[in-house]
């Protein structure tokens, strides 16, 4: 019960409206005043009335509310980010003139299109890197997707870190290390040579923490590509790629589910497109991807010969040879039947090899490795051979023994 009622009720009473206006504090005619507007409108006269204008000359017209409802649906139908920023950047595209965000905001939860969320980190918590110029840098990650007929799919990314412009998006069963080089040459040959990658741990991007490079890592070597890797655990550090993950799925999603890898692939071309010529994009000031993609020069790789250099220790097989992986492929060293059993240390330094005794420190072998060679053959060795030579067969230091 408000005040002004209790009173209205202490007059009715049967108290004085002079004592009524000292008990409560206020003036005699204030009394008069509440008793005069409850006789003509009842207790509802007494009560506060709404101080907001009957009109506001500041506010969205019924056809700029209607608009931007219409555009919220159709956006998230879509499977389109359809926050206020989105849609205040496709309103400016259309030739209108956009109300404030926060009108945005207001419009839509006002019309029950907003569903309230947990309170968020800010934005500005986050440390936030940006290549400066396009092919600077470029993201790569692939996530699965499970197709009409319940088989699991691949997609596999490639996305321009200063523009986020969608290099490459393939579907796949499953994403191999054959495949990140065959769509990685894809994307440079489109759009030319990167300066650097940065991908996770995964291991059709490296294989350093467990044996020689494989071969995405040789390929960028070859092309003097600067490698960076994220953190284990740690998805952050390729966050754009990994938000454009949660937006394709949000996109397919909104979509019939493909039935074949074929369809997919169509499916992966349409978002493509969309994504990198008519979706603006907020960290952009609301260009598309490709708008800021050829805005700017291009970077190109750092040509270094610093190479990838290893040590590895392994102990001569019976058969007196010691392996080597590279690229994914298991070469063969060999050394001779007299080493076998004996440490040796690899000295690595890209195709070029030396391999020698651990515990005397000998020179067993200096090689450059044939990549396209399992085995990695001595040749021949100067001095003479132990065993019987091959029939037919003329060795050095051997003389043949003339028939009687």
């Amino acid at each position: 019960m408000s005040k002004q009622r209790v009173i209205v009720e202490a007059v009715l009473a049967g108290k004085s409206q002079t004592e009524v206006a000292r008990l409560y504090g206020i003036s005699q005619p204030r009394v008069s005043q509440l008793v005069s507007a409850w006789r003509h409108g009842g207790w509802e006269a007494l009560e506060p009335r709404t101080r907001r204008p009957h009109t506001s000359p500041n506010a969205i017209s019924d056809d700029m509310t209607t608009l931007i409802c219409d555009m919220r649906r159709a956006l998230t139908t879509d499977g389109h980010d359809a926050g206020p920023r989105s849609i205040a950047a496709r309103l400016t595209r259309a030739g209108h003139t956009p109300p404030a965000i926060s009108t945005i905001w207001h419009t839509l939860t006002k019309a029950g299109l907003i569903t309230p969320e947990p309170r968020k980190r800010p934005k500005h918590s986050y440390l936030r890197f940006e290549a400066d110029l396009p092919n600077e840098c470029w993201q790569s990650d692939f996530t699965h997707w499970r197709l009409a007929n319940g088989t699991d799919a691949e997609i596999l990314l490639w996305l321009d870190d200063h523009s986020r412009f969608i290099l490459s998006a393939t579907a796949h069963q499953p994403v191999t290390g054959r495949t990140v080089v065959t769509t990685f040459r894809d994307a440079c040959t489109r759009h030319g040579t990167p300066q650097s990658t940065l991908t996770d741990n995964g291991l059709v991007f490296t294989t350093r923490h467990l044996h020689g490079p494989n071969g995405f890592e040789i390929e960028l070597l070859k092309l003097g590509i600067e490698q960076k890797n994220g953190r284990p655990n740690h998805p952050q550090t390729q966050g754009k790629v990994e938000r454009l993950n949660q937006t394709l799925k949000a996109w397919l999603t909104a979509r019939p589910r493909a039935n074949t890898l074929t369809e997919l692939q169509h499916q992966l071309n349409e978002f493509t497109e969309n994504y990198n010529t008519e979706r603006p994009h907020a960290a952009l000031r609301h260009r598309t991807p490709a708008e800021a993609y050829n805005a700017r020069a291009k970077a190109s790789p750092e040509h270094n010969r610093a190479g990838h250099f290893r040590i590895r220790d392994d102990i001569v097989s019976a058969a007196g040879s010691v392996t080597l992986r590279r690229g994914g492929r298991m070469h063969h060293i060999q050394l001779g039947t007299h080493c076998k059993g004996l440490v040796i240390r690899m000295l690595i330094h890209d195709l070029d090899v030396i391999v020698i005794d651990k515990t005397t420190g000998e020179i067993l072998r200096e090689l450059t490795i044939n990549p396209d060679k399992d085995s990695q053959p001595r040749g021949l060795q100067p001095g003479p051979r132990k065993g019987t030579p091959r029939q037919g067969g003329v060795q050095k230091g051997y003389k043949r023994k003339p028939k009687k």
